[in-house]
């Protein structure tokens, strides 16, 4: 009697390795990614300090899609739309960012001194109404 495998216990050998392999695969796209978002949220400040702040929004946007967890690359990106007039899209963003992190100080601290500029805004055009 012979003792090789069946072909479906092989095939099952392979099916088991070629799964661990995507597996890992996975894993190393997965932090790669992480790392070029960090390489974004970095890039982003260097460009934030300069003032240009178009560039930081388009590295943090980047950030976010590489990571989207990130709750910081979020903060950074709804300071730079604040810094840009973008109220909207910051009040979005730091929303989203507490949401990750609830208990980070700094977003918390960054949100409510934005909530109180932003609505001292909208009253101010409310007041001002239709040009």
């Amino acid at each position: 009697m012979s003792s090789s495998k069946s072909p479906f216990a092989t095939s099952l050998t392979l099916l088991a390795i070629l799964l661990a392999s995507s597996s890992a695969l996975a894993e190393e796209a997965e932090e790669k990614r992480a790392e070029d978002a960090k390489e974004q949220v970095a890039f982003g400040i260097q460009v934030a300090q300069l003032g240009l702040w178009k560039e930081a929004v388009y590295r943090w946007s980047r950030a976010v899609e590489l990571d989207p967890e990130s709750a910081r690359a979020r903060n950074n990106l709804a300071v730079a739309h604040e810094q840009m007039g973008e109220f909207d899209q910051a009040n979005a963003q730091y929303e989203r960012a507490l949401e990750l992190e609830p208990n980070n100080i700094y977003i918390r601290q960054n949100y409510e001194l934005f909530r109180e500029a932003y609505e001292r805004k909208k009253r101010t055009d409310r007041r001002s109404g239709p040009n």
